[in-house]
């Protein structure tokens, strides 16, 4: 069966909301704050990724380097705001909502930056129910400001699924159905296909998941989104392979909830 194409229409943002506003959403939304994710499924992923485990690694190759959870916890603490207690093991932990709007401002400069310098950007998502109209929102600004958005190859697989591109940003399809995905293997395909049919790399990675920690272990410039649980992307912040990690709850109950901080990205970069 043929794929409809997808429309064209550009996105509509709220105005932006102030940085106090933009907070206050946060909180009231659980996007930061008290988030839904519990402390001991984020203990549980980060003692995992201290043992090795690679599907926590979500791409990023941390060698050695983070086999001490409590040195996990610590930067999960400094770079999100979860609990610091050791101690605490179970009930609610949290994402410090001033360091998702500091995030978003790095991010910013970055995606201002890709504007000036009309550069050619990738957009991709492992969690397509909750920010796949984030990235795609951010596509569209970029293209009006005279970004390249890069198609991906087509007929491309991974994980024993497709992936495709749905409103410019890239996914993983299983069954007519958009997958969540922590892989990095989605991403190496694109990549490893752009190069096969000579085509250059992306000047810019705007993603999450295992799509953000590929992109930036190949060495490409790459920002993106991470929850209190995914703490890889954080510990590729701190060690400068990755540039950017924005700390968010990445799957609220609404992803409407979403559009006033994806207005204050777009207004901090200039691309309102």
């Amino acid at each position: 069966m043929d794929r409809m194409p997808m429309p064209k229409e550009p996105i509509q943002t709220p105005a932006a909301p102030s940085r106090a506003e933009l907070v206050d959403h946060l909180v009231s939304t659980r996007i930061a704050g008290q988030v839904a994710t519990p402390r001991e499924n984020n203990l549980s992923h980060y003692r995992k990724l201290a043992n090795g485990d690679r599907h926590y690694w979500l791409g990023l190759e941390l060698g050695d380097r983070w086999a001490d959870e409590q040195d996990v916890l610590a930067v999960m603490a400094e770079r999100v705001g979860v609990v610091d207690d050791p101690a605490h093991r179970t009930g609610q932990d949290t994402i410090d909502p001033e360091l998702t709007v500091a995030g978003l401002d790095r991010m910013a400069a970055r995606l201002r930056k890709a504007a000036l310098d009309r550069q050619s950007v990738l957009f991709a998502t492992g969690h397509p129910g909750g920010l796949l109209d984030v990235h795609r929102a951010t596509a569209d600004a970029l293209r009006a400001a005279g970004c390249e958005i890069v198609r991906i190859p087509a007929g491309l697989v991974a994980d024993e699924g497709s992936v495709w591109q749905f409103a410019d940003v890239a996914v993983l399809e299983r069954g007519a159905t958009l997958w969540h995905t922590h892989s990095p293997n989605p991403m190496a395909a694109i990549l490893d296909a752009l190069a096969n049919d000579g085509r250059p790399q992306p000047d810019l990675v705007v993603a999450d998941h295992g799509w953000a920690g590929c992109a930036a272990q190949r060495g490409l410039d790459a920002v993106g989104y991470a929850d209190c649980n995914d703490p890889a992307l954080f510990l590729g912040e701190a060690e400068g392979t990755l540039q950017v990690a924005v700390p968010l709850d990445d799957h609220v109950r609404d992803p409407r909830f979403y559009d006033p901080m994806v207005a204050y990205l777009l207004a901090a970069a200039g691309l309102r």
